[in-house]
């Protein structure tokens, strides 16, 4: 089986976007794959350094994983901070990459340029590299990422190649698997912008654990077209399509469909329809992501068993590799 590595930062509540757009694909891939996903909740310090925030978000983060259906028995769940070896081969490559291929690494560029380079800090810059240990370290032949990262995949491909140039033959070179673009969510609140944690109000973003009152009260009022027609056209109804969008993608029903039972009906009727739809998919899951947060030892120890079956592997790629650095064993 090959092994496909695939991991999330724990900066905030999961929202449709997420799901949609990655822990759909994790799950069906669980059984196809040896898969690792990571939640890596050092690169969030990079966001926020307030104490015990980061640990709040990653248990809620991983009752949810488990709750759209990873299956600790099958996929291998777990915490960065819980395997030493991400920042001692992140040192590492800090030592191999050059400092102009990490300053033309986008992120770093656009995000110190909004804040200006006196505020960015250094785990921004150095950011790249441990993403790229995060990746070796497991000896991934696949990482599925959506179009923003491939520059970070193909860093970690250059130095993975040249570090076995210089040292022998340690890391396998990762495929970057470019996901196919799925179903777009947008914001509903602005269905022109992508719907995103970093939202400027949370009234657009559909979490999968906020409460249904919650949920359906977004959807109720979410921004809409002129006119009263049900029917999907992105350029001149960008609302109404998003919403469909939304239904198709939960309930099955396609596009085309909708258009035809909502024909004649209005906006509210749509919307309460959308809402139902929304409601009923996430119940399942929120109550199962409530039940293991309810029980906080257990959910930790799944993520401890995750771990250890983690950290067998990435001990030895980190031996190997200070082996093959020649340092003292």
């Amino acid at each position: 089986m090959a092994r496909v590595l695939s991991c999330i930062q724990p900066t905030g509540p999961v929202h449709l976007g997420n799901y949609l757009g990655a822990l759909v694909n994790w799950v069906s891939g669980q059984n196809r794959n040896d898969v690792f996903h990571g939640i890596v909740d050092l690169h969030a310090l990079t966001v926020t350094d307030k104490p015990g925030v980061i640990g709040d978000q990653t248990l809620q983060l991983a009752a949810v994983l488990f709750a759209v259906g990873l299956d600790p028995k099958v996929a291998t769940v777990f915490v960065q901070s819980h395997i030493p070896a991400h920042s001692q081969l992140g040192w590492i490559m800090e030592c191999l990459a050059g400092f102009g291929e990490a300053s033309r690494m986008t992120q770093f560029k656009d995000k110190s340029a909004k804040g200006g380079a006196d505020t960015a800090r250094v785990g921004l810059f150095t950011y790249p590299m441990l993403q790229a240990a995060d990746i070796l370290l497991y000896q991934a032949h696949y990482v599925p990422v959506g179009e923003d990262q491939r520059q970070h995949i193909e860093l970690t491909r250059d130095l993975a190649t040249r570090f076995n140039a210089r040292f022998g033959e340690t890391f396998r070179v990762p495929e970057g698997h470019i996901l196919k673009a799925g179903a777009k969510i947008y914001d509903l609140q602005e269905p022109t912008s992508k719907m995103s944690k970093s939202s400027g109000s949370a009234a657009g973003v559909l979490e999968l654990m906020d409460t249904p009152e919650a949920n359906t009260k977004k959807i109720k009022s979410a921004a809409t077209d002129a006119g009263r027609e049900v029917k999907f056209d992105e350029k001149e109804k960008p609302g109404i399509s998003n919403l469909l969008t939304i239904h198709s993608s939960l309930s099955g029903t396609s596009i085309a469909n909708l258009e035809k039972e909502f024909d004649g009906k209005g906006y509210g009727d749509f919307k309460g329809a959308v809402a139902e739809v929304v409601v009923e998919y996430f119940r399942p899951i929120r109550a199962q992501a409530l039940e293991l947060l309810e029980d906080e030892k257990h959910l930790i120890d799944l993520l401890h068993e995750g771990a250890d079956k983690a950290r067998v592997v990435a001990s030895s790629t980190l031996q190997n590799t200070y082996k093959n650095l020649g340092l003292v064993k």
